[in-house]
């Protein structure tokens, strides 16, 4: 790979003041002392770490609601809504019921967290160097959305295995209460095709979430400092600004939920069931079907959304990663080193 974080400098510093996002984030070290370059490995590998803790914390924490959501989706009849929810699952398994599939999640969705995030930071680095200054602050939100779907295909080729997992889990009564028990038992019921044969929805369910959860976070974020904070981004305290990250992920969490329901209600049906297709549980499910426990899902991923920018941007400030500023556009005819 290029050295984008000394690319980054050298056409920062020919630019002059802030101009950008990702293609002039080497702008923002000028400002305060910085630990790591933008766009070098260590910057690249933290920010990993970042989304890593983010995406696995974060989804952990939820797997309560998470459990109750899936078997709303899979057995609607029994699992009526959220607090009814609650309420069958804790008569059947007792509290620690709702505990279940908390191993699988964490190392999941840990794994998910480290490609979607890092590999972000790479594409959108790799995609603004080949479009150039101008061209990358016009066309910033094609930017965000390309970065962020090549990041998801990777990062769920990682998280399928112990989605799988956590699903049959939470889903089939009676197949396991852990991982260990789990794994071996699908493995040994269906090979590696129970660990991969929902890579497909999960694509269908995550990449457009993903587009949506970067893309609007980082255009929300330029319109709360452009029409709603009183004062500049450089002007705002580290906490200020970790407020508006909150409010803009919340924002962002609630579209993403929204345009991955669909496909999400599908994986859900896919994994508990051996032999199903795609195809077969989408004829099934109808269309009704596959927006049952919606509004579940809207508190869920926009709770979850809002903390994990929250955390990245919180492991950005503790590691004093350079955190670019708000889009500005390049002065028109400059030319860029």
């Amino acid at each position: 790979m290029r050295d984008a974080g000394g690319y980054r400098a050298r056409q920062a510093r020919s630019a002059g003041p802030l101009h950008g996002r990702p293609w002039a984030a080497g702008a923002a070290a000028a400002e305060e002392e910085q630990s790591y370059e933008y766009g070098s490995a260590k910057y690249l590998l933290l920010c990993g770490l970042g989304g890593m803790l983010s995406c696995g914390l974060t989804h952990t924490a939820i797997v309560p609601l998470d459990l109750v959501k899936c078997r709303m989706q899979v057995d609607p009849g029994k699992y009526k809504g959220i607090v009814s929810g609650f309420g069958v699952t804790v008569r059947d398994d007792g509290l620690r019921g709702l505990a279940r599939g908390w191993a699988p999640t964490l190392l999941g969705y840990s794994l998910q967290g480290l490609c979607k995030f890092g590999l972000y930071e790479v594409f959108k680095i790799q995609y603004a160097e080949l479009l150039g200054p101008e061209k990358a602050y016009e066309w910033r939100t094609s930017l965000y959305l390309g970065a962020s779907a090549s990041a998801e295909f990777f990062a769920d080729v990682a998280l399928a295995p112990m989605e799988a997992v956590k699903v049959r889990m939470q889903t089939q009564p009676g197949f396991a209460r852990t991982l260990r028990a789990a794994a071996p038992r699908m493995y040994g019921e269906e090979g590696l095709r129970a660990f991969y044969k929902g890579v497909a929805p999960l694509w269908m369910r995550q990449i457009p979430y993903t587009m949506m959860k970067f893309a609007c976070f980082e255009r929300t974020v330029e319109a709360l400092y452009k029409y709603v904070v009183p004062k500049p981004q450089r002007q705002c305290t580290k906490a200020e600004q970790l407020a508006v990250t909150f409010v803009a992920g919340y924002i962002a969490g609630v579209f993403c939920a929204a345009v991955s329901h669909p496909a999400d209600s599908v994986v859900s049906v896919l994994n508990k069931e051996k032999g199903s297709t795609t195809f077969g549980v989408l004829h099934r499910l109808g269309f009704a079907g596959v927006w049952k426990g919606l509004f579940a899902r809207i508190v869920m991923i926009g709770t979850l959304t809002a903390l994990q920018w929250f955390i990245y941007d919180s492991v950005k400030v503790y590691f004093k990663l350079p955190r670019p500023p708000v889009a500005q556009a390049p002065p028109s005819g400059k030319r860029q080193e």
